[in-house]
């Protein structure tokens, strides 16, 4: 009868005895697993934790918007608005007055053949400026060129420019302020040689289509501006360019007609 009491003391006792250890054994292996402890201080110096590049690189990339494109277009928008506002100041220091007669006005006499070679590049005006202007030049030689692709800047039209008795005249060079427009305004007052650069000067000049350069003859401004409409802020900045650099001066029209088109520039 005692002999049977005893067991289940025994039993329990064993019981117990094994979760102790398996108490033990699972302390001892979360022991060896958990992460080691490091003090706030050297965290902090980790290079991981403190590199604003590694953790920029770690941050997720921000999707392209039409938001984030906005700046370009601004910055582009700035030297545009700039040109323009310099044309409005040069513009309102030329002198305003009527035209001068055309009385006494000779193309070749007042301003020299075309073309000449004032730079003295070996190449003569009209080359260099479709050099210039085209794109996928074939050259014979340094300077003759033989052909090129022309987008008018006057209209936007795409023309083939192949050198011939009858295809050169489809490009032509124009004088942004037309010689006889210059005769009329000052250009009378000129030497000789300040005619002749004024004539062959490369901001003065543009390949554009044989159309416009027929359509606008010796016109000012105020009688004639490009077709295509977004060219027309540089057409008029570079003919107040040349007036100022030059020492002409502007009639009314012309000059109201200027300031205009710099307004909406």
């Amino acid at each position: 009868m005692s002999s049977r009491r005893r067991r289940p003391i025994r039993l329990r006792t064993g019981i117990t005895s094994v979760l102790v250890l398996l108490a033990i054994v699972v302390a001892g292996y979360a022991t060896l697993t958990a992460e080691p402890s490091v003090p706030g201080p050297s965290r902090a110096s980790s290079p991981t934790a403190t590199s604003p590049a590694i953790a920029a690189s770690a941050a997720p990339t921000a999707p392209t918007t039409p938001t984030a494109t906005a700046p370009a277009a601004t910055a582009g928008a700035a030297p545009q608005a700039a040109a323009a506002a310099h044309a409005r100041d040069l513009l309102a220091a030329l002198p305003v007055k009527g035209p001068a007669p055309a009385t006494g006005y000779d193309r070749t006499g007042d301003f020299g053949s075309a073309w000449l070679d004032v730079d003295r590049n070996g190449c003569d005006t009209r080359n260099d400026v479709l050099a210039r202007d085209l794109s996928d030049v074939v050259r014979s030689g340094p300077c003759r060129v033989l052909s090129g692709e022309l987008v008018s800047p006057y209209t936007g039209a795409t023309i083939d420019f192949v050198r011939g008795n009858t295809t050169s005249t489809a490009v032509q060079i124009d004088h942004v302020v037309a010689l006889e427009n210059v005769w009329r305004t000052g250009g009378q007052q000129l030497t000789q040689d300040e005619r002749q650069a004024l004539a062959n000067d490369p901001e003065n000049l543009f390949a554009v289509d044989q159309h416009s350069n027929a359509q606008k003859r010796s016109g000012d401004a105020a009688t004639w501006l490009p077709a295509n409409t977004a060219f027309r802020c540089m057409y008029v900045e570079h003919q107040v360019a040349i007036k100022t650099t030059y020492r002409l001066w502007v009639v009314p029209a012309e000059h109201d007609a200027i300031e205009r088109v710099l307004a909406r520039c």
